[in-house]
C-alpha cells in the first residue's frame, strides 16, 4: 500500500459557485494547508453563525500513469459537516457528518498521466438531518476540512480491513480471533500473518488460505506475549501479507494490544484486576481554530490527561475524536469511552439512519484500539428511544462482540438497552451527598458508571475569586472520594478537561462554557490539582490561597487547603516553624491522597514570644480569629474570654490590638512570608513560598523547542505566565503583549494578546520550510522575551 498525503497546497475560498469547479478561475483563492478551519474565530464574544457557511477547497493533483489499474481510495478523516466531492468538474460523491472518516474510490474518475482538480464543497451549516444538529447543542461544531486527507494506492485485490480480538488473555496461550475482509476473492489466495511487539521483536507467524468469501475468520494461538494495561501499555503489530499463488500482492498492518476489559456490577475489571476509573471528558476544540489541530496537539492532550493529571480514563464527548488522540491513548495506557455525535436531540428518520451509520463508522475505524473499553451508542442525554437504540446496540455488538455498550443519560430509571448504565450525575451542590446512590438512579443491577459531574453546576473562571476556585476544586474532590468508596460505581468522569466555546444558549454569554478544570489554553485551574495530586510520579503541592487577607471576607484566612501527594506539610511563618499538617482522611477517607487542611497560622508563637501558656494560647488564637471575622462586634463568649485573658496577663486594649496586628493582620508591619514544605518519606520534595508581591516577571515556556513538518504542518503551544518573586502565579494580571516571529513559523490567532488570570497561551505552526525560528513577546511591563525553535521537514 502506498499512502500519498494531500494536506499541503489547497486553494480555499469562503463561498462557492459553479465556476469554482473548473481551474480557470484562480483569483482570490487563499492557499491553505490541512487541517484547516473555515474561519479563524475570536477567543470569545463572537456569533456562532460566523462559521456556518458553505466554502470551497480545491487542489490540483497529478495522477501518475503507473497508477492506472490500481485502486485509488481518497480518504477524508473529518470534514465539518457535509461534503461534496467533484473531480475535473464532475460530481463524484458526498458525505454527511463531521466526525467519522470516509473513503471514495476515484480510480475511474481521474485522468492518469495528467493533472486533476479535486474540489470539495464544504457545508458547515447546521443541517437538521445531520447529527448532532436539529436543536440546540452545548458546544460548537466549527467548519472546514479539519482532519487529514490522503490517497491510498492499493492493488485491485487487497486487504480492506482486519479486526483483531484477543481472547483468553489470562491463559498462558492467548487466542487471536481475527475478522479479515478482502476487496475480492481470487483462486490461489492465502494470507501470511506476522506478529511483532512494539520493540519490533518477532513473536509469531502463521498462514491461512482464503475460501470463496471476501469476509473470513482466522484464529491462531500465541504465547509469551505481555498484556496491555494502564501501567504497561504493551502494543503489538500484526502484519498481514496477501498472496496469490505464493506471490505477494498486498500487505496490511494492525496495531493492537492483548487485554480483557469488563464492566461488572461491582466495578470495572482490566485483565481480571479491579480498576477504579477516574477520568475527565474532553472536547477536541481549541481557541481560534476550533477542531483544526494536527497530530502534535491531539497527542499533547492525551499526555496532559495521563501524565500531568494522572487520570486513567477519558470520554470523547460527544463524538469520535482524532485518530492521533486515540493512538496516543493506546501508547500511554489511557482508557477511552468513545461515543457517537449528539446532544440531547433525536431527529427524523434520516437523522436516525445517520446515527446508526455513525455507530458503524466509529467502530469500524476504532475497534482495534486497546484503549477503548466502552462504546457510546446513545445520543448524550437524549430521551429513551427504543426503536433507535435497539438498532445502535445491535450494530455495535455485531461489529465488535468484545466490548460492552453504554448510553449516557441524565435522568433516572431510563430504559436500559446497553450493557452499562452510564449516568451524568449533577446532584452535588456543595453541601449534600456528592453522588446519588446507583440504586436510586436505576432499578437494574447493571454495571454503573458516572460519566459527568460538576461542570455547569459550578462554572469557574481562572480569574474568579479565590473562594470560588477553591469550592470548585473541593466539589471535584468530594465526588472522587464518594466514587472511590462505592463498590457499585465503576468510576467517575468529570466534566470536563478544558473550557470550550459554545452556542449563545449556554455558557457565560461570551460563547465560552467555563466548565473545565483548565481554560481553553489548557492552563490549570485549582481543580486541576485535585486530579494531579492523586498520582505518585511527580510531587504536587498546590496551595489554595495567595495568603493575602483581602481575598477573604473580614480578612480571615480561614482554612487553607493544600492539594498534594505529600505525606505531610510543614508550615513556616517568617522562617518560624508553625505546625505540621496531615492529609484529611476524616473528611476524605477514600482518596489515595486527601487534601491537607491548614487552619493554624500562629502555632506556638504566642507561647514563645508573649509568655502565654499553651492552653491559653489556644483560646487566644480563637479570639484573634473571631476578631478577624467579626471585627469589634465579637460574640459575647469571645468578649468574655478576651476579658479574662487580658486580666490574667495584664493586657491593655492597645496590647490586644498589637497582638492582632502582629499575628493576624500585619498592618503596617514587615512583609510576612509563609513557607509550605511538602515532605515524602521524610524528605522535602516540594516547597512553596507565599508572601506579598514585591516584584513580578514573565515566564515563557514552550511545550517543545522542535517542530517537525511531516504529513502536515506541526504546532506547539507556548505558555506565558506572570509570576511573583516566589514564582507564584499573579492571578489577576491582565497585561497586554505583542507577539512577533522570525523564521518559518506562524502565529495561530491574534498577535496582540492579554493575560487572562495571570496567564495566556498561544500556538505556533510551521510554515513550509526548515530552519531556526524565533518568537518574541513584547510587553510594556515585562520587556521582551524570546523563545527559539528548530523547524524540521520530514516527508513520511
Amino acid at each position: 500500500m502506498q499512502k500519498i498525503n494531500l494536506n499541503f497546497g489547497w486553494q480555499y475560498k469562503m463561498d462557492f459557485c459553479e465556476k469554482y469547479l473548473s481551474g480557470s478561475d484562480d483569483s482570490n483563492f487563499e492557499l491553505v494547508n490541512i487541517p484547516h478551519t473555515n474561519i479563524i474565530l475570536d477567543y470569545n464574544n463572537f456569533d456562532e453563525s460566523e462559521y456556518q457557511f458553505v466554502s470551497c477547497y480545491r487542489k490540483p493533483v497529478n495522477i501518475a500513469c503507473e497508477l492506472k489499474g490500481k485502486a485509488l481510495l481518497l480518504r477524508f478523516e473529518g470534514i465539518a459537516s457535509h461534503a461534496r466531492l467533484y473531480i475535473n468538474g464532475s460530481f463524484v460523491a458526498e458525505h454527511s457528518g463531521g466526525y467519522t472518516p470516509f473513503d471514495i474510490d476515484i480510480s475511474d474518475q481521474v485522468i492518469y498521466g495528467a493533472g486533476n482538480l479535486f474540489v470539495i464543497v464544504c457545508d458547515s451549516t447546521e443541517r437538521e438531518e445531520i447529527p448532532p444538529f436539529g436543536k440546540v447543542i452545548d458546544y460548537l461544531t466549527y467548519g472546514g476540512i479539519y482532519r487529514e486527507v490522503y490517497l491510498e494506492v492499493r492493488e485491485k485485490t487487497h486487504i480492506k480491513d482486519i479486526f483483531v480480538r484477543t481472547l483468553d488473555v489470562l491463559a498462558p496461550a492467548k487466542i487471536l480471533d481475527m475478522d479479515v475482509e478482502l476487496s475480492r476473492v481470487c483462486p490461489g489466495m492465502s494470507v501470511e500473518f506476522k506478529l511483532s511487539s512494539s520493540l519490533n521483536e518477532p513473536v509469531s507467524r502463521f498462514n491461512c488460505t482464503i475460501g470463496n468469501s471476501a469476509k473470513g475468520k482466522v484464529t491462531g494461538k500465541v504465547s509469551g506475549v505481555r498484556l496491555w494495561d494502564v501501567e504497561n501499555p504493551v502494543l503489538y503489530t500484526l502484519q498481514a501479507i496477501l498472496k496469490i499463488n505464493d506471490t505477494e500482492v498486498d500487505s496490511y498492518e494492525v496495531r493492537f494490544g492483548f487485554r480483557e476489559a469488563i464492566f461488572r456490577t461491582n466495578g470495572f475489571y482490566l485483565n481480571g484486576k479491579r480498576v477504579k476509573l477516574m477520568g475527565l471528558n474532553r472536547h477536541q476544540a481549541y481557541p481560534y481554530t476550533g477542531y483544526a489541530m494536527p497530530e502534535t496537539a491531539q497527542k499533547k492532550d492525551a499526555d496532559l490527561l495521563k501524565f500531568e493529571l494522572g487520570v486513567n480514563m477519558v470520554r470523547t464527548s460527544h463524538y469520535p475524536q482524532s485518530r492521533h488522540f486515540l493512538d496516543r491513548c493506546d501508547e500511554i495506557g489511557l482508557l477511552v469511552f468513545e461515543e457517537i455525535p449528539g446532544w440531547q436531540h433525536i431527529g427524523n428518520e434520516k437523522w436516525k439512519e445517520l446515527s446508526c451509520r455513525n455507530v458503524r463508522d466509529m467502530i469500524l475505524r476504532d475497534r482495534n484500539h486497546p484503549a477503548i473499553v466502552l462504546w457510546g451508542v446513545r445520543i448524550n442525554e437524549s430521551a429513551d428511544c427504543d426503536d433507535l437504540y435497539v438498532k445502535t446496540n445491535r450494530i455495535a455488538h455485531e461489529l465488535d462482540n468484545t466490548r460492552q455498550t453504554g448510553g449516557v443519560r441524565n435522568f433516572k430509571d431510563s430504559r436500559l438497552l446497553e450493557d452499562v448504565y452510564t449516568y451524568n450525575d449533577f446532584s452535588h451542590h456543595g453541601s449534600n451527598a456528592a453522588l446519588e446512590l446507583p440504586s436510586k438512579v436505576t432499578g437494574t443491577n447493571a454495571p454503573y458508571l458516572v460519566t459527568e459531574h460538576n461542570g455547569h453546576m459550578f462554572p469557574v473562571k481562572r480569574f474568579d475569586n479565590e473562594g470560588r476556585r477553591l469550592e470548585h476544586a473541593l466539589r471535584h474532590m468530594r465526588v472522587l472520594d464518594n466514587m472511590l468508596g462505592s463498590d457499585r460505581i465503576s468510576g467517575a468522569i468529570g466534566w470536563c478537561m478544558s473550557d470550550y466555546n459554545t452556542h449563545k444558549d449556554f455558557g457565560s454569554g461570551d460563547r465560552i462554557c467555563y466548565h473545565g478544570i483548565s481554560d481553553m489554553f489548557r492552563i490549570p485551574k485549582m481543580a486541576w490539582y485535585v486530579y494531579a495530586s492523586q498520582q505518585d510520579h511527580t510531587p504536587v503541592l498546590e496551595i489554595s490561597s495567595s495568603m493575602d487577607i483581602g481575598e477573604h471576607s473580614g480578612g480571615d484566612l480561614g482554612t487553607v487547603y493544600a492539594f498534594t501527594n505529600c505525606d505531610h506539610i510543614k508550615l513556616y511563618k517568617d522562617n518560624e516553624y508553625i505546625k505540621t499538617f496531615y492529609p484529611d482522611r476524616k473528611l476524605f477517607p477514600n482518596l489515595k491522597h486527601p487534601p491537607v487542611r491548614i487552619d493554624d497560622f500562629i502555632g506556638d508563637l504566642l507561647t514563645k514570644y508573649e509568655n502565654i501558656s499553651a492552653k491559653d494560647s489556644l483560646r487566644m488564637k480563637n479570639i484573634l480569629r473571631h476578631a478577624s471575622k467579626y471585627g469589634m462586634n465579637l460574640p459575647l463568649s469571645s468578649k468574655l474570654a478576651m476579658g479574662r485573658l487580658m486580666l490574667k496577663y495584664k493586657l491593655s486594649m492597645d496590647d490586644g490590638m498589637r497582638l492582632f496586628g502582629t499575628y493576624v493582620s500585619n498592618w503596617g508591619g514587615q512583609r510576612i512570608s509563609f513557607r509550605f514544605e511538602g515532605c515524602k518519606n521524610g524528605q522535602i520534595v516540594k516547597s512553596v513560598v507565599k508572601s506579598t508581591s514585591e516584584s513580578t516577571h514573565l515566564e515563557v515556556r514552550p511545550d517543545s523547542g522542535e517542530l517537525i513538518e511531516a504529513d502536515t504542518y506541526d504546532v506547539t503551544r507556548i505558555v506565558v505566565r506572570a509570576l511573583d518573586q516566589n514564582d507564584n502565579l499573579m492571578n489577576y494580571a491582565i497585561d497586554a503583549m505583542v507577539i512577533e516571529t522570525e523564521g518559518p513559523i506562524e502565529i495561530i490567532g491574534p498577535k496582540c494578546i492579554a493575560l487572562i488570570g495571570g496567564a495566556r497561551a498561544f500556538w505556533i505552526k510551521t510554515a513550509g520550510r526548515s530552519g531556526r525560528a524565533l518568537v518574541r513577546i513584547k510587553s510594556e511591563k515585562y520587556g521582551m522575551h524570546e523563545a527559539e525553535f528548530e523547524i524540521k521537514k520530514f516527508l513520511r
